[in-house]
This record gives structure tokens, sequence and C-alpha cells, in this order.
């Protein structure tokens, strides 16, 4: 069974509610149907139902009805919703009336239905931008406690089986942090750990990536990373986490042994803490590009809550994967 499949059948165990505010989009109505036919999750659909289930008939989805389908003009909590946003967000001045008209916005009531215990996640992005997805969010849901920034891991799938995890390497942060602090690579690296419990299932071995290894190099960059290593150590004793460290001194044990002796994680890493969006970003592409490895991801970490960011070219396959990856984050938090 492989890792995507994995990934499928914890969700079916866990039975998680995910809600998918785009509920009229053509790929998130089929994602819906083979997730309801899979059992891999309970799914909240946002939209008009009248429109909703038309676009079923049309496409000819048989399980799309056992969706619980939410109308974001008018539904019973609606009022419920509005109180809730005002007492949230009345320290900023939101008044009732703009309340009133942001709940029926569905990337809105989709955060306040997971922020009132209505859902336990929530998959958008297929039709909106990312910063459209993320600022409900980022207002209501808010981090996790201890945690300042959202940054986005991959789950790098690669042939070769010699590295990380038997071919699973986690690389964060490669989607949302342009230029971390070293107190929010910190956090980057401790949210970067549940995730890959969470979701990978296994247990993290974390290199904080730098162009130097233990002080061969002298640079501002790297004694950033330094004291990353360092924060995050005294954020999550228990987690198994060095650097700073060069990429290759990470993950290949002879090099690990010379450069880093001692080190528990040099040449052994299967999670990668990159120390800016440039190197993550550039980093990820490379590898699935050069050794056709797959990508899953970006999974969206650091949130009290899982509410993941799709790219507006998915297809119908990247959406079900992510309400599985969602749900397993749920379960996880």
């Amino acid at each position: 069974m492989n890792l995507l499949e994995e990934i499928r059948q914890k969700a079916r165990a866990i039975n998680q509610r995910i809600v998918l505010p785009e509920g009229t989009e053509e790929r998130t109505l089929k994602a819906a149907d083979q997730v309801l036919a899979e059992r891999i999750a309970r799914i909240i659909l946002l939209g008009s139902p009248e429109e909703i289930i038309k676009e079923a008939k049309k496409f000819n989805l048989k399980y799309v009805e056992q969706a619980n389908i939410v109308d974001p003009q008018k539904h019973d909590k609606m009022d419920h919703y509005i109180n809730l946003m005002v007492e949230l967000r009345k320290h900023k001045g939101l008044t009732t009336d703009e309340a009133s008209n942001l709940i029926r916005d569905p990337l809105y009531l989709g955060t306040l239905m997971i922020k009132n215990g209505d859902a336990d996640g929530e998959v958008a992005g297929a039709r909106n931008a990312t910063s459209d997805v993320l600022r409900p969010a980022f207002q209501y849901v808010k981090t996790l406690p201890g945690i300042t920034v959202v940054s986005g891991a991959f789950i790098m799938i690669l042939k070769d089986k010699e590295f990380g995890n038997d071919g699973l390497i986690v690389f964060a942060d490669c989607a949302v942090h342009p230029d971390p602090t070293e107190s929010e690579l910190a956090e980057i690296a401790v949210a970067t750990a549940k995730t890959t419990k969470a979701i990978a299932g296994f247990e993290p071995r974390i290199a904080m990536l730098s162009f130097s290894t233990k002080g061969s190099a002298k640079h501002e960059l790297v004694d950033k990373v330094v004291n990353a290593t360092r924060i995050a150590k005294e954020m999550a004793p228990e987690l198994k986490i060095d650097g700073e460290l060069q990429a290759d001194a990470a993950i290949i044990e002879s090099i690990g042994q010379k450069k880093a002796p001692g080190s528990k994680i040099a040449g052994s890493a299967n999670v990668l803490i990159f120390p800016s969006l440039d190197a993550g970003n550039i980093a990820y592409k490379l590898v699935q590009r050069l050794a056709h490895a797959e990508a899953i991801g970006p999974v969206l970490q650091g949130m009290a809550a899982p509410i993941n960011d799709l790219s507006r070219g998915c297809s119908v396959s990247d959406i079900v994967n992510m309400i599985a990856i969602t749900a397993n984050q749920a379960a996880g938090k």
C-alpha cells in the first residue's frame, strides 16, 4: 500500500467532517462524490442546494446528495455565526451588519463552521486565490498555541528508497513564508514534526539546513539556523532535531558521519527544514523534476484547525488527496 492509499485508509477510519466552500465548482463536486463513495470523509458542501444538485445530475454524480449541503444565503445557524463573528472581532470594530454580509461568503462560513465545532477541516482554492482562502482562517481560526507563523510542507515520495524514511522526506517551508526569523523557523520545524506524524505516519528526524555544517562557515544566516535549532529544542524537547547541517550531511550517512560526527540526525534525516522560502521552493521543484519524485502538498501547517489551499489548476484527484490529508490533520490535532 502506497502512502496516499494509507492516508486515505486512515481518513476512512477517523471519519472527519470536511467543509468544501466551493460547493458548485465542477472538480470539487466530482471530488466530493468520490470521497463520499469511498467513505474517506463526511462532506459539507457550501452553495446553492439547487445548483449543487443540478450540477451533480449533469455530471452523473451519485453520492453528492449524501453530503450536508448548506446554503450560505440562508441556513439555521446564520444568526449564531454572525454573533460569533462579532464577538471574536469586536476588538477590530466588526459590526453586526458587516458580519451579516461576510457570513454569506462561503469562505467565511466554512471558517466559522470550524470555529464553532461544526466541521473539522476545510479544503478550498480550486476557484479562489490563496489570500482569499487564508484571510478568514487567520481572522477566526488563528494559529496553534505557541505558533505565530503558517507554513507549507511537501511530502516528497522518492523513487530511491535509500533516502529519508524508505524514500519519504518532508520538506518545509516550501509555500508560504519568504524569510522566517529564527523563532519563526523554529516554529516551522515544530509544526512540520506534527504534520509528519499525522500524515506521513513516521517519527520525524529533523535537519535544520544551511550552507554550513557545525560551524564550517561563519555568517549571520548560519547563526539564524543555529539559533532556530536551539529554540526548536526548547519548544519541543522530545523532538529529534539537529542543525546546522548541509543537505548532503543531512541525508547521506557517510557524509553525515564525516561532517557531523556524533549527530543522531546527520545522514538519516527524514524532515528537511529550509532556511528560507527561496531555498525550500527551489529544492522541492528540483527534486520533483530531476528525481521524478511525487510531491504531495502544500500541506498548510500551524493553524489551530486544518485549512488547506489548493492550486487553481488542481485535478479531481488532487482535491480527493487533500481532503484525506486534511482529515488526518484534524485527527492529529
